[in-house]
């Protein structure tokens, strides 16, 4: 017969097991197979005959320390007040920190479960805490998705769309219209009155915007000396999921390749590349191409646009100049030059620089973007938040997981041809490479 640690170290090396099988399937972003899910079972069910022999050992340790317990009466003083908490107190944590001690806490041999855990089966069942997971309370989790969207640069910017109940996507009806020379809104037309008397009757046309919800992933492996204090816990996952999350999801507005994660606005088939000006060098931005930029945007949509840049052309934004006869006059800088702080505008609309735009000459290193008429994003539930206190179970280290159910696509699925002129306009321009 082994002793209580012998059986207690087998138990966490079949749970690494599992934990290997979950990592894999994970990593390529797949389901376990047939085979994998027998082989979790067949772990699960020698799990369940070791943790009786656990358990009865425990009970008997129990016993025996009860009854070696000398037997003293308890009497409170006279004066003796007994503190109370309020409800919420009982029912809610009141910091993400201190949930994820009592996590700590209920993952211990012997340590006692916080009422306030909620149990997330990961797969061997739904009602046994060790062998699932304790979710993030709800509103530490709504905390978490609303600064996500704060952080990015380029979320916060969206046009926002929730998905609710059992659905996992949505359905946005929108006006299919690629050109207002002859027709408005994809068909319609109208008369004067003292045109030619038989008039062509006209409808408009629609397409369905569809976005169905992908997932955006994060794991985190914090270590048991990690957790004996709980504000450092608790800034740490704040801070490095807040950060992660709010730079992929801004990637993928950016980049996003629409197959897995959302469509992103220089994959979109309404982007407007604006060709250089002739003779242009390589890796240079003029003058001419902002203001050929500017000129193909939405006019009654301005003051929605914004530039986005990456930081490496801020050398050209600083020595870009406009000629003026003989003279001439810096567009970006301040009339005082290098010696005052540099316009955070360009044509009055703001500049921001970015991480996920392109570097200097390549496609995308400047974007002239309206996110808010121009991209819809659709999330769901908020960041679900669960944890394992067996995936890393003998290196001392519990794992949280976080996950988001996001999507998101331009609103246009091509450019517009304007009344008069044929150069195309859109919610999105970029300039073509240098």
């Amino acid at each position: 017969m082994k002793t209580l640690t012998q059986y207690r170290e087998d138990i966490g090396n079949l749970m690494k097991k599992v934990a290997d099988i979950d990592a894999k399937c994970i990593a390529e972003n797949r389901d376990p197979n047939f085979k994998e899910v027998e082989t979790k079972t067949d772990i699960f069910d020698r799990v369940r005959e070791l943790k009786s022999i656990v358990e009865s050992m425990e009970e008997q340790e129990n016993i025996v320390g009860e009854l070696e317990k000398p037997r003293t009466a308890l009497t409170l003083p006279d004066n003796a007040k007994i503190e109370t908490t309020d409800s919420r107190s009982r029912d809610h944590f009141t910091s993400f920190g201190e949930q994820l001690s009592a996590v700590k806490n209920a993952a211990r041999q012997g340590g006692s479960v916080d009422p306030r855990l909620f149990n997330a089966a990961t797969g061997a069942n739904e009602s046994v805490g060790s062998e699932g997971a304790f979710l993030v309370q709800q509103d530490f989790s709504s905390e978490l998705l609303q600064e996500v969207f704060d952080t990015g640069v380029l979320a916060a910017r969206c046009r926002r769309q929730q998905i609710s109940g059992n659905a996992n996507s949505i359905k946005i009806n929108g006006v299919d219209e690629t050109s207002r020379a002859a027709t408005r809104y994809g068909g319609i037309r109208g008369y004067w009155a003292d045109e030619a008397d038989e008039k062509t009757a006209s409808k408009p046309k629609f397409r369905k915007i569809e976005l169905t919800l992908n997932k955006l992933v994060g794991l985190c492996y914090l270590t048991d000396e990690l957790m004996e204090d709980s504000s450092a816990i608790e800034s740490f996952v704040h801070d490095a999921f807040i950060g992660e999350f709010g730079f992929l999801l801004d990637d993928a507005i950016f980049n996003g390749l629409g197959a897995g994660q959302p469509m992103g606005i220089m994959n979109a088939g309404s982007l407007v590349t604006v060709p250089i000006e002739g003779g242009q060098g390589a890796d240079t931005l003029l003058t001419q191409n902002i203001v050929n930029m500017y000129a193909r945007r939405f006019a009654s949509m301005t003051n929605n646009y914004v530039w986005l840049y990456n930081q490496n052309i801020e050398p050209q934004l600083f020595t870009m100049s406009l000629a003026v006869g003989a003279g001439g006059s810096a567009t970006y800088m301040p009339p005082g030059g290098l010696s005052g702080a540099p316009y955070g505008n360009i044509l009055g609309l703001p500049a921001i620089a970015i991480e996920h735009a392109a570097s200097l000459g390549n496609t995308g290193d400047i974007v002239l973007a309206n996110l808010q008429n121009g991209y819809v994003l659709a999330e769901k539930g908020g960041i679900k938040s669960d944890m394992s206190i067996h995936v890393r179970f003998i290196y001392d280290e519990q794992v949280f997981r976080f996950i988001l159910r996001v999507d998101g696509q331009p609103v246009r699925a091509t450019p517009l041809t304007p009344a008069k002129g044929a150069e195309q306009q859109s919610h999105f321009i970029t300039l073509a490479a240098r």
